[in-house]
């Protein structure tokens, strides 16, 4: 699988500004770049480079022949930062969970996530009330293991056919879905078939919440609709190969994507570690979160 996000490269930590009620009060700028800080470096260009080829020296920026005295420090404190922020995202997100879920309201979520079944669970156990609807979320049928373990919570729950989504979401209060990346633009990358959940609920006016940790954050922008950072994986769990003996079937092209992108349209809010954000506000977590030669 591909990865839609990556570790920003870090070099000095500073404290930013936290929305108040919503965020956590120690949290961190983590924006800045080798390619831009200047403290702490060494110009190490000489003739000797790359075996005395003049050409070779000058293939590369010129931060690459920079000499970082506390690059190994730098790094570390990175690495610490990103290892504390994982280690309490979980707490942090669930924490918010009584703000988004009421009581006697009716949840519909699709498939299988850890971040959303914890979340979910942890209203549960402040004595929320609610029914949870899980889309089955075919071929894979992650929502079968996530209505088991919801209903072990003891949340009345209720598994349906994908097909089904449009027919029941006049009776859902409330969207929950799952995030594989967030998107520089608001949009979002999540399982396949979340899609057609959102349409669904935007259709009847359905609140649509992203549930994600501020590590899926990726600085793209998405370019090529649905194809956008996503993966074809094979047809096997929708067609038997059997099957394609027959004269009809071998003509037909099977397309079995990973994922599916939602336009930041089709979402109302993003519940992240850090707090709710709106899609139009992800652009100033990115100034927070990436340098700018990351994402400009």
């Amino acid at each position: 699988a591909s990865m839609l996000w990556a570790h920003p490269q870090h070099v000095t930590m500073k404290h930013s500004r936290t929305q108040s009620g919503e965020g956590i009060s120690d949290m961190r700028i983590r924006s800045d770049s080798f390619g831009s800080t200047d403290s702490g470096a060494v110009n190490v260009t000489s003739s000797n480079s790359f075996g005395c080829d003049p050409a070779a020296a000058q293939i590369y920026p010129p931060h690459y022949y920079m000499q970082w005295d506390k690059l190994r420090e730098n790094v570390m404190e990175a690495i610490e930062e990103v290892r504390g922020e994982l280690k309490d995202l979980h707490k942090n997100i669930n924490d918010q969970a009584t703000q988004h879920i009421h009581n006697g309201e009716i949840i519909l979520t699709y498939a299988f996530s850890s971040t959303v079944e914890w979340f979910l669970k942890t209203a549960a156990a402040k004595k929320r009330k609610f029914q949870v609807i899980v889309c089955e979320g075919a071929p894979h049928f992650g929502g079968h293991a996530m209505a088991k373990s919801l209903a072990e919570a003891g949340i009345d729950t209720t598994v349906i056919h994908d097909a089904a989504i449009f027919a029941i979401m006049a009776r859902v209060n409330k969207v929950l879905l799952p995030a594989h990346a967030v998107l520089a633009n608001g949009g979002l990358v999540a399982p396949s078939g979340c899609n057609i959940v959102a349409l669904a609920a935007k259709q009847n006016s359905v609140p649509v919440v992203a549930v994600a940790g501020m590590f899926k954050l990726c600085p793209l922008y998405p370019h090529e609709g649905q194809d956008t950072l996503n993966d074809l994986i094979s047809p096997s769990s929708v067609v038997d190969y059997s099957l394609m003996g027959d004269p009809v079937l071998s003509e037909v092209e099977f397309v079995n994507p990973v994922h599916d992108y939602i336009t930041p349209q089709l979402i109302d809010l993003f519940v992240t570690n850090i707090g709710g954000f709106q899609p139009s506000y992800i652009y100033r977590l990115l100034a927070e979160y990436y340098h700018s030669d990351d994402w400009d």
